[in-house]
């Protein structure tokens, strides 16, 4: 016996064949989430862990380079859930007018995530509510290039889609008719807007993703804005100041049970294990950017006092490595461009970042070097290595 009924089949036929479409009841499930003394240890200790990321955020003495990886990080772990096989050097190499090592489709889906990311942010920070509107104009951003652009991006599909198998007869999960969207996704936005019940914000980030992704209301895009759609919530609700936590790498790591608790909230109603697996994804999630936020300081720290060693040319190095914070794949004519500082100056100060070991040139020419800021780079990219 299921815990609840989270929706209902409706028989439908396409091209001839006969299937079942699952269509979801409005949020808040019936009958209401049975939480346990447990549950409620781990909404505290998410709610703390998200506590302390976002107040490192606001200590940070440049919160602005903090979020300005971390976003190409969630990014790239986000389409490589949906099978891109993107590093965040490419993408990396990419946003400087390089040529990365994998398909340009999968490098140009990460840029399009970051993209939609902040388009989605700013009309936010300017007052728009996180509504359908939104979605759709984040969704359009999301799927201006590589390979969902031709799969009417903006627009709520006019058709049936389905999730696993070459057929929806034969697939794993049949999202709801085209037909029954406007009902479905009219009452996910009253549930943001906390009608009919005030819901606490984590729980209502990990209802509303998988109502989300059952719904699966576009034809392309769905799992990489249903992910999107989370950092949004926490955002407009005031949970973080800036949007520093990304769950794409928990829900990479244990991708199996997050499709498998998605589905088993339809079949079984099975929202509290699935709201156990989301907040302890939270909590190690923060938990893990707190980390990953303080080993660069103390990274940046280190190799700062082993340039100022270096006497006479310790200034115009250690603009160079101010610089290499920001883009830790550069090259000379980059670095000249953004520190106005002669090219043979930059030159000089990153053969200096060389010999101390603090960056490595990959190419091996004598012309169009890059430098790579190899320690730093590696500590972003913990995690985010293609599947």
């Amino acid at each position: 016996m299921p815990l609840r009924e989270t929706g209902k089949l409706v028989r439908v036929t396409t091209a001839g064949e006969p299937f079942e479409a699952f269509v979801p009841h409005p949020l808040p499930p019936e009958p209401p989430l049975a939480l346990t003394p447990e549950h409620f240890d781990l909404l505290e200790q998410a709610n703390r862990a998200l506590g302390r990321l976002d107040g490192l955020s606001r200590l940070l003495p440049d919160t602005s380079l903090f979020i300005y990886l971390f976003v190409r990080k969630e990014a790239l772990l986000s389409s490589q859930i949906e099978g891109t096989q993107s590093s965040l050097t490419d993408l990396l190499l990419y946003e400087q007018d390089e040529i990365p090592n994998v398909p340009l489709d999968d490098v140009e889906e990460v840029s399009s995530y970051v993209a939609a990311l902040q388009h989605g942010l700013k009309r936010l920070r300017e007052g728009f509510p996180l509504s359908l509107r939104l979605l759709r104009e984040i969704h359009g951003v999301l799927l201006t290039t590589g390979r969902g652009s031709t799969k009417d991006p903006g627009e709520f599909r006019r058709s049936q889609n389905w999730i696993g198998g070459a057929r929806p007869g034969q697939a794993r999960f049949v999202p709801p008719p085209p037909e029954h969207l406007p009902e479905c996704l009219g009452a996910l936005e009253k549930f943001l807007h906390d009608d009919p019940v005030r819901t606490p914000t984590l729980i209502k980030a990990a209802l509303s993703h998988v109502q989300f992704e059952t719904i699966h209301p576009f034809l392309d895009g769905n799992g990489r804005l249903g992910r999107l759609l989370i950092t949004l919530l926490l955002c407009v609700e005031g949970a973080l100041t800036d949007p520093t936590l990304y769950l794409s790498l928990y829900f990479k790591q244990h991708r199996n049970e997050y499709y498998d608790h998605l589905q088993n909230v339809r079949v079984k109603g099975d929202w509290e294990a699935w709201l156990a697996y989301f907040l302890t994804g939270v909590r190690e999630t923060a938990d893990s950017s707190v980390a990953a936020a303080t080993a660069m300081l103390e990274r940046f720290a280190t190799d700062r006092q082993r340039i100022e060693s270096l006497g006479r040319t310790a200034a115009s190095v250690l603009r160079v490595h101010q610089h290499l914070q920001k883009k830790p794949i550069t090259s000379v004519p980059l670095a000249t461009a953004a520190l106005e500082l002669t090219a043979p100056t930059v030159r000089t100060a990153l053969g200096e970042l060389a010999k101390l070991g603090i960056v490595r040139e990959v190419t091996g020419k004598r012309r169009d070097r890059l430098y790579v800021y190899e320690s730093y780079l590696q500590l972003l990219q913990a995690g985010a290595e293609p599947l």
